[in-house]
């Protein structure tokens, strides 16, 4: 039955029927659905004002607008459900276990540990490395793969932790914002001289968030001005009640740095354990598990530290790791040693794969290479469909004006970074107060101290936020991202003029502004003391380039230690040149400005005009 014509193009009327199509589907995916020609679809989306080509991938926003005027139901399938469906396909069930009770056999808890900076995790990680690795390994770590196993006695019996070495609760989220649950059990140190600082709550938030249990490290026990008491009490209004205080969360006291209690930790993670899961697989099915981490290893190509989750992984297995694939040419455990194969709950380096998948990724063993390079395939064009779809929607403070008046978007995202805790919350109560009507609303979707990180770039990405930075720079590759995603990311000093920039672009009155170009960054290596020039900095150029008269700023451990500097005199070797390259290093001198110090960073820039789209 034909419906009334659109624009003049007659299509099938829905008559309220359930369209399922995948995120990033195409016009060609959404006529194949219905019955309908591309072509028709194309004529509709022009009359009702977007221009889109028939196999472009296309947003969520402008699908349900097509649905909705051809009276469909449209349901956007999830990447889990899709990939589900993707496996069903193939006869593959992945993240059940095999078989009845009787298949399944215990394994050990994985472990991740977090907390905030400074607080002793990656000691803790190192004590319980050193005095705890499997007996007869002590000191025979030669490489470090992000996992490793550890042994400890408890009640008389040998009992194997797993620990996850990831960078912190960031890699742990990231490996949760793609469905996959890793962690059994989160150690949260806390150092007992500082107590509980923001990143001890983001971390907690984050553990709470993914639903495993929690076993508080109480570090630096040994350090003056320790108080294990106060941790407890802080800890008590976030939910984590002390087991001597009625709860049922395991409080530790522990020396990293001496060593003390580490066996009384594990023990505690082991009764955690115990106590709350019930932690057990089937090791005679094909393998699945999660990826850890990732990298291009320039003697082995793309390797993978993989987690075994359920069945056993061995040498020879065909396996599809995301949207990478490849046979087991070879498995390493955490001392770099090669093992033939590996049980639930056992981290292994894997090398043999096609490409380099991500942290997070599934990975599951299948039965022909044809196979896992199809579920591959068909992977990294569902992630590239969905890519183009984002870059679509994605909008800035200029054209903010644009998209709510086109009705695309009702709030406006942000995420907020300074320099102290302080000043964020008040850059984040004074835009939450400004009075923009009811057309909008503004949401902190995060805050947080300290540099823009790629996690935040990552949220950015996922929910269309803008990132604010307050006093802070993006950390590492954190600005090349934003790039690549095309996620806005406003630098600030002046919590003034953020708070003008977003009401302006709110109301629709932006004027066209000076932006700051990055011209490069240099990492100071040295520090050389002049009576004539004040001090001049031994610098290596890490990215673009340095020249002579143009605008800088000092960022020390990510944080901007002073603004509108001078680049006023560059040397290599002897002679005064006007640049430095990438790769090169040289002298720089600041001017009168003389508080330089080793590993500071000096950022260049300069002001161009450019007019607001």
């Amino acid at each position: 039955m034909q419906a009334p014509s659109v624009g003049g193009v007659l299509l099938p009327r829905g008559n309220g029927q359930t369209v399922r199509l995948s995120r990033g589907a195409s016009l060609t995916d959404f006529a194949e659905k219905i019955n309908a020609n591309p072509a028709s679809l194309v004529q509709v989306m022009l009359n009702l004002g977007e221009m889109v080509t028939a196999t472009q991938s296309v947003s969520d926003s402008t699908l349900e607008l097509l649905a909705g005027e051809m009276n469909y139901v449209l349901e956007i399938v999830s990447p889990e459900e899709e990939d589900r469906e993707l496996l069903e396909s193939f006869s593959i069930e992945f993240g059940e276990d095999e078989g009845g009770e009787e298949m399944l056999v215990s394994r050990p808890p994985v472990v991740t540990v977090m907390g905030h900076v400074d607080h002793g995790k990656t000691r803790l990680l190192d004590a319980i490395r050193k005095t705890n690795v499997v007996a007869g390994e002590a000191g025979g770590i030669t490489q470090h793969i992000g996992a490793y196993q550890v042994a400890t006695d408890v009640n008389g019996e040998e009992r194997a932790i797993t620990f996850i070495d990831t960078p912190g609760h960031e890699a742990f989220t990231a490996m949760r914002a793609r469905g996959a649950k890793s962690t059994d059990i989160a150690i949260l140190v806390v150092a007992a001289n500082d107590g509980v600082m923001p990143q001890t709550i983001e971390a907690l938030n984050h553990a709470k968030a993914a639903e495993v249990p929690i076993v508080v490290a109480v570090n630096k026990i040994d350090v003056e001005g320790a108080d294990p008491t106060k941790v407890r009490g802080q800890l008590t209004e976030f939910g984590l009640v002390a087991e001597e205080y009625g709860g049922d969360t395991m409080f530790v006291d522990i020396s990293a740095k001496q060593g003390l209690n580490i066996d009384s930790l594990l023990e505690a993670v082991i009764l955690t354990a115990d106590a709350s899961l019930d932690l057990r697989a089937n090791p005679e099915q094909d393998a699945q598990g999660i990826a850890i981490e990732a990298h291009l290893d320039k003697g082995r190509g793309a390797v993978a530290t993989v987690l075994v989750q359920r069945g056993t992984l061995r040498v020879g297995d065909t396996m599809v790791v995301g949207d990478a694939y490849g046979r087991v040419r070879a498995m390493l455990d955490d001392k770099g040693e090669n093992v033939e194969e590996a049980t639930p709950s056992t981290p292994v380096l894997v090398l043999g794969l096609t490409n380099v998948p991500g942290a997070g990724d599934n990975f599951l063993v299948v039965d022909e290479d044809r196979t896992a390079r199809q579920i591959a395939e068909k992977r990294a064009a569902r992630e590239r469909n969905v890519r183009f779809a984002r870059k679509g929607v994605r909008f800035s403070l200029e054209n903010l004006d644009e998209a709510l008046k086109a009705g695309l978007v009702q709030e406006l995202n942000l995420i907020i970074k300074g320099d102290a805790s302080g000043s964020v919350e008040a850059l984040e109560s004074s835009l939450l107060q400004l009075d923009v009507g009811d057309e909008v609303d503004i949401r902190v979707l995060h805050r947080g101290v300290g540099a823009v990180t790629e996690s935040d770039i990552d949220l950015a990405t996922g929910s269309d936020a803008i990132v604010i930075g307050f006093n802070v720079r993006a950390a590492g590759r954190a600005a090349q991202m934003a790039e690549r995603e095309g996620v806005d990311v406003r630098y600030y000093s002046v919590i003034y003029q953020a708070i003008e920039e977003i009401e302006a672009a709110l109301k629709g009155m932006l004027k066209p502004e000076y932006e700051e170009v990055e011209l490069g960054t240099a990492e100071i290596r040295e520090v050389f003391r002049s009576s004539k020039l004040g001090n001049i900095a031994g610098v290596l150029v890490r990215s673009g380039e340095v020249r002579r008269n143009t605008k800088a700023r000092l960022l020390r451990d990510g944080k901007v230690i002073a603004e509108n500097l001078n680049i006023e005199g560059l040397r290599r070797f002897k002679d005064d040149v006007t640049e430095i390259r990438e790769g090169y290093e040289g002298g720089i001198n600041l001017g009168n400005y003389n508080d330089i110090k080793i590993d500071d960073v000096i950022a260049t820039y300069e002001m161009r005009e450019k007019p607001r789209g």
